[in-house]
């Protein structure tokens, strides 16, 4: 049994990502257009970005007054109920902006500093995946019902397929580039999707081996952190830590180890 509050998280966070997701599919301007800029002038935002945070925190704030904030657009309440909201409202601006399809919601709720309800919408996808902590990770989609999601078996790391992301500032990127150069020879293959959320639910789903990534946010991290430890997957930072911004790592516990000792090794986590 799950804890009811919990579930209440998870329900709230569900019904806010749905909404978002929504908004984001079917009000996507013709002409939409960068509102800001963050870390470099291709990191972006968009009025979108914006709107669907905005509507994640009035519904939420709605049924939970109490509650505190921490989302990618500038939401941050402290709140005092000891449940905090992190959420990013838009994971994927640049693929949303140019009219790919992998982008997302993802949403968690955290009590006392833990994650314990995620929920990660790929309205592109029609795919919504969410997890409780100790409930198991599980996906709605293109399937009949729930699915109960569970990562691939174990596999030697030279046939791990794993997925990536790169920074937007120049001099980080050009370090990823160089220690995605020393990896792709030791592994299946690599990919980058362009969203750190869509990443860790296709590890829980088993359509990826491996995932990892340098420079994230907590909101780029907590719910799809939570789907891919429900399904089974490690995750984790540098070698003895959990995943933070200096380096994110999720793996079937085959690839998890092998993967991130030769991204400590490559020096993933610094310049």
């Amino acid at each position: 049994m799950t804890d009811p509050l919990h579930q209440e998280l998870l329900a709230l966070a569900q019904e806010a990502a749905h909404k978002a997701g929504a908004l984001l599919r079917d009000g996507r301007p013709a002409d939409l257009a960068v509102a800001a800029t963050k870390s470099s002038p291709i990191d972006v935002v968009t009025e979108m970005d914006i709107a669907a945070e905005k509507l994640i925190t009035d519904l939420i704030s709605e049924q939970r007054p109490d509650d505190g904030f921490l989302g990618e657009e500038g939401a941050s309440v402290t709140g005092t109920s000891g449940v905090r909201w992190v959420i990013d409202p838009l994971d994927g601006t640049v693929n949303y902006l140019y009219g790919l399809p992998t982008w997302s919601v993802s949403i968690a709720a955290e009590l006392h500093g833990e994650t314990v309800a995620g929920v990660v919408a790929i309205p592109m996808r029609g795919e919504t995946f969410h997890a409780v902590l100790g409930g198991g990770a599980w996906a709605t989609g293109a399937w009949e019902g729930e699915r109960r999601l569970t990562c691939r078996p174990a596999a030697p790391l030279e046939q791990a397929l794993v997925s990536t992301g790169f920074n937007y500032v120049t001099e980080v990127r050009a370090h990823q580039a160089d220690v995605a150069q020393k990896l792709i020879p030791l592994l299946r293959d690599i990919r980058r999707g362009g969203s750190a959320a869509v990443d860790l639910c296709d590890v829980a789903a088993g359509r990826l081996d491996g995932y990892y990534e340098r420079g994230l946010n907590p909101w780029d991290l907590a719910a799809g952190d939570l789907i891919a430890r429900e399904a089974g997957a490690l995750t984790g930072g540098r070698p003895g830590e959990r995943p933070e911004r200096d380096l994110a790592v999720a793996g079937t516990p085959g690839v998890f180890e092998p993967l991130q000792r030769l991204l400590e090794d490559f020096g993933a986590w610094h310049d």
